[in-house]
């Protein structure tokens, strides 16, 4: 299998978990954003990633965005099981999961862009990395007001994950579901942000033993 991502997205991030909890063998191929849309729009007719080709006779050409990929990787391989076997708990996942990729995740992508432009400058002062940061925030509207909400959004969600993984250990039922595989993946570009880390290292205490349990290398920071 052939996994096309940008090498730093946490919903790239999303899809390896999955790939390493189900003991997939896969490649990596990076793209070059803006560039990327040549190689994905004949494929799956979009311009977001992840992207996954399985390479198999039978098998899809191509499966385009996170949540499908979750979906595909349980029919190819259904043990570990990553469907909970309750539907009202898998519903549940469910829920969650698209709650993390469509508010949390952007909530993230601008408050860790932000900070990358600013204090956390350093991380990568080079010019390349610097104007690929003003062109991310000039697409995704990162202005200081959306950081504030964005902000604000992370810490609800933080305390509410807070409840679910310091008590029960699982977000849902008494297993690993897509629900903590997305929190873990997309709440990792927080563990270069020194407030976060400072402030709820239980967070980043969870991202790193699901990372270990997944066989994926822990995110820059920790």
């Amino acid at each position: 299998m052939l996994l096309l991502q940008f090498s730093t997205s946490h919903y790239c991030r999303k899809a390896r978990l999955a790939l390493g909890y189900k003991r997939i063998s896969y490649q990596v191929e990076n793209l070059t954003p803006g560039l990327h849309a040549l190689k994905l729009r004949p494929l799956t007719g979009l311009t977001t990633i992840p992207v996954l080709l399985p390479q198999q006779t039978g098998e899809p050409e191509a499966i385009a965005d996170s949540t499908r990929i979750f979906k595909y990787l349980e029919i190819y391989r259904p043990e570990p099981n990553l469907f909970l076997a309750s539907l009202e708990q898998q519903t549940e996942a469910w829920l969650l999961e698209d709650w993390l990729d469509e508010s949390i995740g952007t909530a993230t992508r601008f408050v860790y862009y932000d900070f990358r432009a600013g204090a956390g400058k350093q991380i990568d002062p080079s010019l390349f990395s610097q104007v690929l940061i003003q062109i991310v925030r000039r697409q995704y509207g990162i202005t200081p007001a959306a950081v504030e909400l964005a902000e604000s959004r992370l810490e609800n969600a933080i305390a509410f994950l807070s409840q679910r993984w310091q008590t029960s250990y699982y977000l849902v039922g008494d297993r690993l579901s897509v629900a903590d595989l997305t929190a873990a993946a997309l709440l990792s570009p927080l563990a270069l942000i020194p407030q976060y880390r400072e402030n709820h290292p239980w967070l980043f205490e969870r991202i790193a033993q699901i990372h270990q349990l997944c066989g994926e290398p822990l995110p820059p920071g920790m």
